[in-house]
Order: structure tokens, then C-alpha cells, then sequence
């Protein structure tokens, strides 16, 4: 499309838009159009307080992913990618609130706290003491009216079922729980009747429920078709509870969905309609990164962004903003998505805290920041744990004094450590030589990693940046042995749903994404002492603690939390960036609660 065309749709949406809420007519409006117009329903969202567009029903949703989706479509043993097929089409126990006011918990983060959780398959929940969990399943809910389920209600009994397979109980012994839930101590699930599930546990473990609701994506499917099949891998055999069905899909090419006219569900901002509101979903693979945007700027697609895998970074926001500002952007940190660096703390020269203290202190990062990336990224140190989980999360501003030194730009005391650490200056005017292996969602563009190197230059430590040749293997390698030299990727500032989850895996000696290696008696001790807490207030106390002991040891070298951002059609009606309802719910869950100003549209000329 060229930037005339883009101009007068840009134009035609304002002009409705202007004519629907003030009544001013422009010159050439006829006067069915202006009735049309003046027709227009509008209505308070109350979880932003915003006029908006009524919701009205039916068309067609399409999203962009830059995954291969649908191969894989069984949330057992390890979800996967494939599972954005069945968003929206197989539900969970619980759901996050969509009608919590965004000024109290906005959905942007990957971190949900406990408090906004609600109930989805099962109606509530109570704990009566600190090993049984008592689940109140849903009346009314029924399975999508296809063969071989017909419609029948979900009861406790399937419930029991799955999570009997999730936990490794009864005929899934031998298999054992999946990955994530191995740290419960999970003694039975049982349906006392038709409508309750009694979860028994061992001994007490704090914080079950956040573990069960944001660490895995626990879908409920029909017994029937596990039992006939095994698994339900495959996509023509994926019945559920939820909004959408899933109709075809297309290797590599789409995903398609249509709506289920007997959901259970209503809007919760709205709760006078039922959901949901589009007719069909249809999802489109697009590998590339510039087919994905022209779609999204020729109107071929109403969004892309975190869901999909296709958001989108910031020089790319103003291309977009300039070509159609039409578009709504919604910028989102909840990371430093491979652009912070681990040191592997086995080896010389970073088993010498005075190196890695003298590598962070090298980074000039408000500078960094506003020449890179014009200042949008975050660039105030953080730790393992990210700002979005404000429970557990420690400010810069609150760190001892000491420790915040080390994190200030000061090429001149780095220098002073590394000369101390007994690495001077050579002929050459070099210290010593490293690499640094760059890898994950910052694969292919070294940019960044080239810019930190500079500045090492500058105290005479020379870096090589080099590429992953198998990014998955690299992975394994690295959290295994920890064989790799120098540096690598490494994520901080994690806004997880499960910050004791986190702190296990990034800190502990055992832990399985403890790139740099750490191997440190008092870490370990503070983890599992956050782990055997009996309070949640306890609990936190002891993750900060073991959160400020790795920033206090310079582990890693913090950089940024990248802007990233979603991208909508102004016709989108209801979204507002938000990232995900709940641990992985990020998918049809989402679309059946936003719809389309179906005027907006026709009048852009789309």
C-alpha cells in the first residue's frame, strides 16, 4: 500500500470516528451515512474507564506467528509451541480476572499474582488446612457438541483424570509428574462426587496454587479421547470446554477456529454477553519477519505481537508509525531477552569477583540506552527477579550503596579492579582476551553485543562475539557442564509467575538455567530456605535475600530490558496490549474476549 492510500483510510477512520462522538458532519456526508453514524453505540470499558466501541459479534480475527503451530497438541508431557492451537478450544481450573481494573493488575507481564486468579472450569477453590486443596467444578459446562463427547458435562471425574496424568498418579505412575511439578509434594487427587476435586499433599508446600496455576499449561481434555488415542497430539481429535473450536490446519500455512455456540462463558467486563464474539479465528505462519509487517501494514492481519512470536522491536515501531499511525502500539518489558551476559564463574578470569564486577562497572548504559534505543529500554539494574513481580522485587534506588557502585558507569575503578585481580594492561594495551556466545531470541543480530564489547575495549578487555551454531544444543551444553568459555546470552530481570521457580533455576547449584555456573553453599542454603518458609511474607523475605546475594556476586553483567511491543488494527476493539490471562493463556483465551468495529473497518476500506 502506498502512503497516499495509507493517508486517506488513516484519514476516513478519524473522520467516523469524529463524526460518531461529536456529531460535526464533514462536507460530502450523506444523510444515511450521518444517521449510520449517529447510530453508533458506545459504551464505558470499565476496566479502563474509556469510551469505546460497543461489542458486536461475528467476522474474522487474524494473527500472525512465526511458529510452526498445530503439529503438537496435547499439553503432556511438555507443553509446546503447537499449543496455540488449542487456546481457546480445551480450558484450565482457573483463568486471570479480565474484568480487574488495568490500573490494579494491567496483564502485561508474565508475572500473575495468586490474587488474580479466578476461577474458569473449576467455580472456586478452598484450602481448609495446609494440605488439601478443595476444587468446586463448574456446573453447566459442557464439551463441544462433536463426536464422540456430543455435548456430555464436564464433571469431577474429568478433572481427576487429568490430573492424574499431570501429577504421575494411578495408570501414570511409571511416568511420574511432568517437569513443573515435580517439587510438589502431590499425594492424590480425588473426585468425592460429580462437582468436587480434593487435592491432598504430603506435607504443606507454600504456594501450591501459584505452582498449579502459572508454571505449566494443565489443559483438561475428554478421558474418552486420551483413551482412544493415547495422547491428543492430533489436532482432528482435540474436543474441549472452551470459546473456540479448531477446524483445520494447514502445515506451515494456518490455523483455523470457529466459534462454539453453546460456551458456557460471559464477557466479564460485560457480563450481560456471552463469549465470544468472533465467528472464526483464523492464525497465519509467517516465518519471515518482513512478510509479517507488510501484512500488518497492508491490514492483512488485526495483530501481531507476543502472542505468535511476532512482536516487534522498536526501530521497527517507527518504520510502521510512520507508513500508519493508524496503528496502535503497546510497548512491554518483561525481560532482558537474551541482551544481559552471564560469566562463567568455573573459569578464569570470572571466577575473580573483581573481574565481573570491573565488566559491569565498563557499561555506560544510560548512554547506551539513549543512543540505541532512545531511551525506551530499562536500563536501571535489576537482578534475577524482574520488576513485574512487585511482591518479590528490590528497586535499584533500595540497594546497599556498596552494591550500587558496582552497577554506575566507572571505566576508571573497572580498570583499578582488573589491575587488582592482577590482569594489566599488555603492550598491546590489552588485559586479557574472552569470548562472549550469543544466542536465543537475540540470535543473528549482534548489535547490541557489539556495543557492550566496545566499552569492555575501552578498559582493555577484548571481547569476541561470536554466534551459537546450534542454539538448542548451545543451550544444553551450557546449563549441563558449563563447559563454554567466557560469556554468553543470558536473561534477568524475570517477570515470572513463579518467583521461587525462578530463583531456584537461575541461582541454585542444581538449578536448570544457571548459566554462569554458580556453585555457591550459601545461595543454595538461602533458596531452600525460601522454599521450606511456612509464610508467603517469609517466603519473599528470603527470595529478595537470595536475589540481592547474586546481584552482591555480579553473576551476570546487567544490560537492558528491551522495549518490545504488540501491534493492532485500530478496528480491535477491547485490546489493550495485554499479554496473557494466566500462565500460557495467551491465545483464543484473549481473542474471544475482544471483537471488531466492523464500520471502523469498511470505512479504512479494508
Amino acid at each position: 500500500m502506498n502512503v497516499i492510500v495509507s493517508i486517506m483510510r488513516t484519514f476516513a477512520a478519524a473522520l467516523v470516528f469524529v463524526m460518531s462522538v461529536t456529531g460535526l458532519w464533514a462536507a460530502g456526508v450523506d444523510d444515511e451515512g450521518a444517521a449510520a453514524a449517529a447510530d453508533k453505540k458506545y459504551v464505558t470499558d470499565p476496566t479502563t474507564g474509556k469510551e469505546v466501541p460497543a461489542p458486536e459479534y461475528g467476522g474474522t480475527f487474524t494473527w500472525v506467528s512465526r511458529y510452526q503451530t498445530g503439529q503438537n497438541t496435547d499439553s503432556y508431557p511438555t507443553p509446546t509451541g503447537g499449543l496455540a492451537a488449542v487456546g481457546g478450544v480445551v480450558e484450565r481450573l482457573s483463568i486471570a480476572d479480565w474484568g480487574i481494573d488495568r490500573d490494579v493488575h494491567h496483564h502485561i507481564s508474565l508475572a500473575v499474582p495468586l490474587w488474580v486468579m479466578k476461577g474458569q472450569l473449576a467455580e472456586s477453590w478452598e484450602t481448609p488446612d495446609d494440605t488439601t486443596i478443595i476444587f468446586y467444578i463448574r456446573k453447566g459446562v459442557h464439551w463441544h457438541d462433536t463426536e464422540p463427547m456430543n455435548g456430555r458435562e464436564l464433571t469431577a471425574k474429568d478433572v481427576e483424570y487429568n490430573w492424574h496424568r499431570y501429577f504421575g498418579l494411578g495408570k501414570w505412575s511409571e511416568f511420574g509428574p511432568v517437569q513443573k511439578y515435580e517439587s510438589l509434594p502431590i499425594e492424590s487427587v480425588t473426585a468425592t462426587d460429580d462437582w468436587t476435586v480434593v487435592f491432598e499433599l504430603t506435607k504443606p508446600y507454600l504456594g501450591v496454587l501459584s505452582v498449579i496455576f502459572n508454571n505449566y499449561d494443565p489443559y483438561i481434555y475428554p478421558p474418552e479421547i486420551i483413551e482412544e488415542h493415547g495422547d491428543a497430539n492430533d489436532w482432528r481429535n482435540v474436543i474441549g470446554t472452551g470459546p473456540y473450536m479448531i477446524t483445520d490446519v494447514v502445515e506451515a500455512t494456518s490455523v483455523s477456529w470457529t466459534k462454539n455456540p453453546d460456551y458456557w462463558g460471559y464477557d466479564e467486563k460485560f457480563p450481560e454477553n456471552r463469549l465470544p464474539y468472533f465467528d472464526e479465528i483464523r492464525l497465519l505462519m509467517m516465518e519471515d519477519e518482513a512478510t509479517r509487517i507488510s501484512a500488518m501494514r497492508t491490514g492483512k492481519i488485526d495483530y501481531m505481537g507476543f502472542s505468535g512470536g511476532s512482536e516487534i522491536r522498536p526501530d521497527q515501531v517507527d518504520g510502521l508509525q510512520k507508513t500508519n499511525p493508524e496503528l496502535k502500539f503497546h510497548p512491554y518489558q518483561f525481560r532482558s531477552d537474551w541482551t544481559s551476559f552471564a560469566m562463567n564463574v568455573r573459569q578464569p578470569p570470572f571466577d575473580d569477583i573483581r573481574v565481573r564486577k570491573a565488566m559491569q562497572m565498563a557499561q555506560d548504559l544510560e548512554t547506551v540506552n539513549n543512543a540505541y534505543y532512545k531511551g525506551r529500554a530499562k536500563w536501571i539494574p535489576q537482578g534475577v527477579i524482574g520488576d513485574g513481580a512487585v511482591d518479590h522485587f528490590v528497586p535499584f534506588d533500595e540497594w546497599p550503596e556498596e552494591v550500587k557502585r558496582g552497577y554506575r558507569y566507572d571505566p576508571e575503578g573497572a580498570e583499578k579492579l582488573l589491575d587488582e585481580a592482577g590482569y594489566p594492561r599488555g603492550a598491546d594495551g590489552i588485559r586479557f582476551k574472552t569470548t562472549q556466545t550469543q544466542f536465543g531470541a537475540a540470535l543473528g543480530d549482534t548489535s547490541l553485543s557489539e556495543i557492550a564489547a566496545d566499552y569492555w575495549a575501552a578498559i582493555g578487555v577484548d571481547v569476541e562475539v561470536t554466534i551459537a551454531p546450534d542454539t538448542s544444543a548451545h543451550w544444553q551444553a551450557m546449563t549441563r557442564d558449563h563447559s563454554y568459555e567466557g560469556m554468553s546470552s543470558a536473561m534477568l530481570g524475570f517477570d515470572h509467575g513463579d518467583p521461587m521457580w525462578m530463583m531456584r533455576a537461575f541461582g541454585h547449584s542444581e538449578g536448570t538455567i544457571n548459566i554462569p555456573g554458580v556453585q555457591d553453599a550459601h545461595l543454595d542454603s538461602l533458596i531452600e530456605a525460601a522454599a521450606a518458609a511456612t509464610t508467603l511474607e517469609e517466603q519473599q523475605r528470603q527470595l529478595k535475600e537470595a536475589d540481592a546475594y547474586t546481584i552482591k556476586n555480579h553473576y551476570y553483567v546487567w544490560y537492558f530490558k528491551v522495549p518490545m511491543f504488540n501491534v493492532n488494527q485500530p478496528w480491535l476493539v477491547g485490546y489493550n496490549g495485554e499479554f496473557q490471562l494466566g500462565w500460557g493463556q495467551r491465545y483464543g483465551q484473549l481473542w474471544a474476549r475482544v471483537w471488531i468495529d466492523s464500520e471502523m473497518k469498511e470505512a479504512m476500506g479494508y
